[in-house]
């Protein structure tokens, strides 16, 4: 079985900051692709970054320059520091586990956290 759950979302002031994490078990975390999307009310699901086995990383232009995706793969473990937030992040993030990695994409796999709210308002 593969469990994914993430932590860390909650309510933040335009400016500032928030990390989430996201911990996976029921399978090798460091031989696989990791990545966190989000959805806002009414829109669809975007992928914000993935991180690789490797460690090669990739932004929505969206936050690219403001977010920050890393692993620690003792821990099993996936984070996403956010930070100069917007109230247009304000959306559930979702972290996926495993996906399909090729060529600078990442396919997201059926393996999904409940998701984490993540709010900024002022």
């Amino acid at each position: 079985q593969v469990q994914v759950s993430e932590s860390g979302g909650g309510l933040v002031q335009p400016g500032g900051s928030l990390r989430l994490s996201c911990t996976v078990s029921g399978f090798f975390f460091r031989d696989n692709a990791m990545a966190w999307y989000r959805q806002a009310p009414g829109k669809q699901r975007e992928m914000v970054a993935y991180v690789s086995s490797g460690r090669r990383t990739d932004y929505a232009p969206s936050v690219k320059g403001r977010f920050t995706i890393s692993r620690d793969n003792d821990a099993n473990t996936v984070y996403l520091q956010m930070n100069s937030l917007k109230p247009e992040d304000t959306a559930v993030y979702s972290c996926n586990a495993n996906g399909r990695y090729f060529g600078g994409r990442y396919d997201a796999s059926d393996y999904w956290g409940q998701g984490t709210q993540v709010t900024v308002s002022s």
